[in-house]
Parts: structure tokens; C-alpha cells; sequence
């Protein structure tokens, strides 16, 4: 049984890529290194198949491998492991729940139900089903602009009352939203910024933390944004946020995982591997190549 609260999730945590070789299989060994490549940034938590991961591409026994060598990696660390297990349909969450519970993950995310649109109360019964047989504790995740099912803030709030469920990932594009849920919410529910490029704005409205993208590639930069939100240095925060713009701006390029696992790859981290239908990104699309250097000089360094 996880001991993992709403207390433990704030900070820097990162939505890891996962990495393949060029004909489409997972890399389990650059797997491990950027595993530990986290932990060294002291990142506070990992989320093992997010949709950075890929996870609507990767099979179970897929999910279970990265999983289980997640949790190996981290165990005596203080980089917790999250296990994505988000579907269409509820019973198929509930059987991914379970698997992660036994391989020994600290909580689960879960995203609303894709393609299949629902209503607010099909949401909430949704999620109320799932966390009652939850072995691990739930973070909710919202992100409309690929579910089409939007979680209003209000079902959220309901949400909240469940004891297994103890915080959420936001990525609405409603600027308003984190204001909504930290008004309607719980002080002790956890509320995760779900947006880089908003996230500095996010915290300032309340949020505890961010489930990052960016942070595959400036994990260290990442988590000390988010450390000095926490310690109330605003000033620093925003310089060094500043500093990330052009990174931001790459990542826009093409949906997400595909800049990433570009530049992860550019920076010699990981194969150029993407499967289908995601397609590799071109170079040309990358912006000035001024912009690409600086980029790969602080990968790792910064």
C-alpha cells in the first residue's frame, strides 16, 4: 500500500518520454538512464506512460516493464513513480490500476475518457467507480483539448470527497481554471499545473507544482522554478522561467511527444524512435538554428 499523500506532490515532476529504438521498439536500457538522469535533478516525481509516454501506443506488458523498472530505479530514492492508466473505458482502468498496484508504483494519473464524450456526472461516476477499487491513490488529469471531455472545476470539487483521490493535473487552456479549483477545492487536495508555459502563472494562482514536459530536458531547471515559487521568490522564478522561452516555443511545434524526442535525441539521450501515427520532426520545423544550439548546450548541464 503506497503511504503517498496530497502533501508529497508539489514541485517538479516530469512526464517522461519513452524511448525507442528506430524500428518502433521500447529502449529499456536509455529507459533506466533518463530514470536516473531524473533522480540525480532530484525531480519529485516521474510519470511512467502519460501522454508524453506515449501510452495509447504502448502495450500492457509494455506499461508493466517500464513500470516495474521505474519503481526499481527509484526505490530508495525521494523521486516517486506515477503510473498513467488512463482509457476509454472504466474497467479497463481499474485493471491497469491493479497491475500498477502490484508492481509497486505510489499513485495513479488518470485522464478522462477519450473519443467517447460524456457528461459532468458520467465523469464523476467514472472516476468514483474507479477510486473505489483503487489499490494506489488517484490524481485526476484534465487535458480537454485531447479528451474533449472537459472536468469542470465544480466535479472536480465533488471528486475531491473521495479519500483515494488527492489531486489533479490541469491542463486546461482556461487560465481562470486553477483560480476555480483552488476556490472550490480542499487546501490539503493537490492541485498540478498541467501547461509549462503557464505553469510559473499557475503556481501563482495557488497550484503546488507542475507535471512537466519540458523537464525531460531541463529537469534541473524545472524543479528549482517550482522551488522558488515554494520559498516565495518570485523574481527568480520568472528570470529563470524567462530564460525557457525558446524551449517553450519548441516544444509548440508539433504535438507533444514529438519535440521532445527530438531534442532528446539531438542531444544523443535517446534513439529516434516514434511510432505511428506520430511522425519524427523535421529539422527545418525546429526553428533557427541558433535557437536549436543553445537549446542542446544546456541539455544536461543546466
Amino acid at each position: 500500500m503506497s503511504n503517498l499523500t496530497a502533501k508529497d506532490l508539489y514541485g517538479g515532476m516530469t512526464a517522461l518520454v519513452t524511448p525507442m529504438l528506430m524500428d518502433g521498439r521500447v529502449d529499456y536500457v536509455r529507459w533506466q538512464e533518463l530514470i536516473q538522469w531524473q533522480i540525480k535533478a532530484q525531480i519529485r516525481a516521474i510519470i511512467v506512460a502519460g501522454t508524453t509516454g506515449e501510452s495509447a501506443l504502448l502495450s500492457l506488458d509494455e506499461f508493466q516493464q517500464l513500470l516495474t523498472i521505474a519503481v526499481e530505479c527509484c526505490k530508495t530514492t525521494n523521486t516517486r513513480v506515477i503510473a498513467q492508466t488512463g482509457h476509454i473505458n472504466t474497467d479497463a482502468v481499474i485493471q491497469s490500476n491493479n497491475l500498477a498496484g502490484e508492481v509497486g508504483a505510489d499513485a495513479v494519473l488518470i485522464v478522462t475518457p477519450y473519443y467517447i464524450r460524456t457528461t459532468q456526472l458520467g465523469l464523476e461516476q467514472h472516476f468514483s467507480k474507479i477510486a473505489d477499487t483503487s489499490p494506489l491513490p488517484v490524481i485526476l488529469y484534465n487535458v480537454p483539448t485531447r479528451t474533449q471531455n472537459d472536468m469542470l472545476a465544480k466535479t472536480t470539487a465533488s471528486l475531491a470527497n473521495h479519500k483515494m483521490i488527492i489531486g489533479i493535473k490541469e491542463a486546461a487552456v482556461d487560465k481562470n481554471r486553477i483560480l476555480e479549483l483552488v476556490r472550490l477545492l480542499p487546501k490539503e487536495f493537490a492541485i498540478l499545473s498541467g501547461n509549462d508555459d503557464t505553469f510559473l502563472l499557475s503556481m501563482q494562482q495557488g497550484a503546488n507544482g507542475v507535471i512537466s514536459v519540458a523537464s525531460n530536458v531541463r529537469p534541473y531547471a524545472i524543479n528549482q522554478i517550482a522551488t522558488f515559487m515554494a520559498l516565495g521568490d518570485v523574481i527568480s522564478a520568472k528570470k529563470l522561467n524567462t530564460s525557457l522561452a525558446n524551449l517553450y516555443k519548441m516544444l509548440s511545434y508539433q504535438p507533444n511527444p514529438i519535440p521532445v524526442k527530438f531534442l532528446l535525441h539531438a542531444a544523443g539521450l535517446i534513439d529516434a524512435g516514434i511510432r505511428l501515427p506520430l511522425l519524427w520532426l523535421e529539422a527545418k520545423l525546429t526553428g533557427s538554428k541558433a535557437e536549436l544550439v543553445k537549446i542542446m548546450n544546456e541539455i544536461k548541464t543546466k
